[in-house]
Order: structure tokens, then sequence, then C-alpha cells
């Protein structure tokens, strides 16, 4: 539906005494049905961060009649906004300000702040917030905790993790896996019965064998487990081996029915031996009490399949997974790639040249219209194309119908955003400190000019987006 057909429906509607448009949603107030976010980053002198919409239709940064000048988000107020976790279907965004540790949500049907998350430790260099917005999940690398909030019992437990930088959320926020930078394993958080909380009470001696912490110790409510192999059985009766090793793990992501989790191998490019694939048991893992079944698979038992050409992120599409990382060549500087593995039968295809990029960096993905997939990442100026004067660009499109790459030039600068206009058939990105919008049907960069801001944009997301699948993986 096109956003003036979707007014008119909303207005014919109106004359009912509902308002509403895709899915039943609420007209919102700027009467937009095609919104793109955008994080903007010193927008004035007087404020360090700000939240912007523009039509995602007309792409333009004011009404279409022109009746109203912008469309700022009310309320907002957080220092440098750096990523937006996008969640149309709970019509709500949680935006993270790396200027001062905020996560603030954002409500879509009413366009305003409704607040910020209570409970956090400092910075994050990795947040992220569950569909239910129950739970949060924030690795603190600064304050060496990984911190879990939940929200409905107003619980915040700073869970010890040295080196802690990144954590992965199941869609079905379920699950949630932590990662420390140069390490070679894996945790998981998990909350506690009250049956676990009086045993573990007497601090670390009660603690099971893999337990890293426990907090509060005096009556503790989550534990931080590390991911063991069910060797043998610990003095509570709990399963338990040895710890079971990765090759610099750096992310988790998940399989379409919900079983799996995939844990990627950053490999050489975060200082390890080989980039790979792990694959883990959810149930084993899941951190809601009295819901994990089954076990771990033994020491040296995990499957694992080979990624040549690098496996620092990646995003899951039915039976297919497409991976992204950076493969060092024999001049010691890297080179961006994207491998496609098959599911169904755990095999994967030949390394496919992208743009390059900083190694270990996490990049950016997206999959939109016309069977596309974008692909952005950061200090692309750092790889093996930019070295030997080849073309190159932050940005990467790739046909997924095709197998065929568009390296998307001239070079723009970091790319640190893609939102997917669904059924319009193009991409906004932050690219460079500021917003581009390129065709999905060939490419090609669409006039810009209405959509500039004023400051750095950092983040963009596509706010009427169909389902939660339209959201920047990073």
């Amino acid at each position: 539906m096109s956003a003036a057909a979707a007014l008119v429906v909303a207005a014919a509607l109106a004359g009912c005494g509902t308002t509403t448009y895709f899915a039943g949603r609420t007209l919102p107030p700027s009467k937009l049905t095609n919104r793109v976010l955008i994080a903007i980053q010193n927008p004035s002198p007087f404020t360090k961060g700000g939240l912007e919409m523009v039509d995602g239709y007309y792409d333009v940064r004011f009404s279409y009649d022109s009746k109203s000048g912008s469309f700022p988000i009310s309320g907002y107020s957080g220092a440098l906004p750096a990523s937006i976790q996008n969640l149309p279907e709970e019509q709500i965004g949680a935006v993270y300000s790396s200027g001062d540790g905020n996560l603030a949500l954002v409500d879509y049907s009413k366009e305003n702040s409704s607040g910020t998350v209570s409970g956090l430790n400092g910075t994050s260099s990795s947040i992220l917030i569950s569909r239910s917005k129950t739970y949060v999940f924030a690795a603190s690398q600064a304050s060496r905790v990984l911190t879990v909030v939940n929200r409905t019992s107003g619980g915040s437990y700073p869970l010890s993790l040295p080196g802690v930088y990144r954590v992965s959320l199941n869609p079905g926020g379920s699950v949630a896996l932590a990662f420390v930078e140069n390490s070679d394993y894996v945790y998981y958080p998990r909350e506690l019965t009250a049956a676990q909380t009086i045993s573990y009470s007497g601090g670390p001696s009660h603690w099971p064998k893999a337990a890293m912490d426990c907090e509060p110790q005096n009556a503790p409510g989550w534990c931080l487990f590390q991911a063991q192999s069910p060797d043998g059985i610990d003095a509570t009766g709990t399963p338990y081996g040895a710890p079971l090793t990765f090759d610099r793990p750096v992310k988790a992501v998940f399989s379409a029915d919900g079983g799996t989790a995939y844990v990627l191998n950053c490999g050489p490019e975060c200082g390890g031996t080989a980039s790979s694939i792990s694959t883990l048991p959810i149930s084993p893992l899941i951190f809601l009490a009295n819901q994990a079944s089954g076990q771990l698979p033994k020491s040296g038992a995990v499957p694992n399949l080979a990624i040549p050409g690098g496996s620092s992120n990646a995003l899951v599409a039915v039976n297919t997974m497409y991976v992204v990382g950076q493969q060092l060549q024999t001049d010691g500087l890297f080179s961006g790639n994207l491998t496609l593995v098959n599911l169904s039968n755990g095999t994967a295809g030949s390394p496919i040249s992208i743009s390059d990029g900083a190694p270990g960096a996490v990049s950016r993905m997206l999959l939109a219209d016309d069977n596309t997939l974008w692909i952005g990442m950061t200090k692309c100026t750092n790889g093996e194309r930019y070295a030997k004067g080849l073309p190159y660009g932050c940005l990467t499109m790739f046909n997924t119908s095709s197998n065929s790459v568009t390296l998307l030039e001239p070079f723009l600068g970091d790319l640190t955003g893609i939102a997917g206009v669904t059924g319009q058939h193009k991409v906004y990105v932050a690219q460079g400190g500021q917003v581009y919008i390129y065709k999905t049907t060939n490419g090609i960069s669409v006039d810009n000019q209405y959509v500039t801001v004023t400051g750095t944009a950092y983040d963009v997301a596509y706010m009427d987006g169909l389902t939660d699948g339209n959201n920047t993986v990073y």
C-alpha cells in the first residue's frame, strides 16, 4: 500500500472511531506510514544526540504537504546515539547512546521516548533487549561485567566477566551468550530458582563448577556459567566437564526453528587460528528458571564447519546462512568475503569477494527488497583493495538469486547503519556520518538532499518494517 493510499484508508477509518494502518497499528502523530528513524550525534552545539524521523516514501524530512517542518522523537535525551535495535512488531526501538551508556526506549506509536533502562553498569560495548522488553543484557567491557536486567522485577545483576565485549540474544528471548575478547570460550547466564538461590548463597564454594559468578553473592538471583561438557557430576549434582573450546568466538546467530545456536569463530582476524562455525543446542542454554533441558556436547564433540573466508558476522534466512568475514592475505592485509552456508546439509560455498573492513570489527547486514543482501563495513581503507589500488567502498549489494556482487562506490566513509524500506525498493544507510539512499533494483543512489541531517548520522532504522527481521544485524 502506498503512503498516500494508507492515509486515505486511515482517514476513512477515523470516521468510524479508529485510525490504523498496516496490521492494526495506530496511525502515529506524524501521520507517516513509512518512517525512517535516524540516530544523530552532535546535531547542534547544545546537544550531543537526537533522533529524527524522515518520510521514507517521499524521501523528505518534512511532511509531503509541507504542513510540518520536521519529525523529531519527543522527549529523547542521549549522548552520542550509536545503535538502534529496531522492533517494529512490538512498535518500539531501543537506542543505545555510547556517550552516556543509556539505553532509551522509543514508542513508535506515540513517537516519543518512553524512558531509559535502569540498572546498567557504565558504557556497553554490546547491548540487547528481548522482544518482550523484560530482559536486557549488556556487555560492559570497561566495568568487566555482563549485566542482566529484569525489567519486570526491577533486578539488576552485574556478573563478573573480565574482557566481555559481545552479547548475543536469540529471537525468542530465552538464550543469551556472552563473548570475551581474545578468548576461546563461551559463557551464558541463567536465572536461579528459589531452591538454587538458597543452595548457592554460601558463596563460590557452594556454586556449580562451571559458575563464573553468581550475584548478589549472599542471595544470588542469576549465575554466569562457562559452557562446559557433561563429562562428570559435581557436588551439587550438576553435570560438568572440560570447558568447550572455540576459536576466538565473537557472536552467535540462531536457526529459523529456534533450536540451534551457531557460534561464529572469528579465527585469524581476531588473533586466532581458523575461522569456522560451531553448533550448539539451545535447550541446555535457556536462561529462564526451570526451563533448560538436555546437555551440551562433550569436549571435542562440538560440530564445526570451516569458513576459510572469515566468520565475524552472519545472518540466517531459512536454510541459508550468509557469513561475512575478513580473510588474511599473504601480504598481511585482510580481504572481505561472503560465504553461503547450506544449513540443510551443513556445507559451505567458496568465499565471494566483497568490501574489505577492519578485522574483527562489527559489520552491518540486512536483507531487503529484490532479493538483495546489503553488507556494510567500517575501516574499509585498511584492506587489500585500497592497498592495491582496486575499486573499493564500504558497502556491498549482493543479489541472493543470482549470487552477484555489486560494490558500491565511491568511498563515502564508514558504513554504520542500514535500513530497508520494505516495498519501496530502496535502502537507507548511514555512511560517513550522513544519510544516503540506494535502489535495491540496481544499487544506484537516489537524491538524498531532503534527508540529510545536521550532525553525524550514525544509525538508521525502518520503523514501519513488516517484521522484526527488518533490523540491521550488527
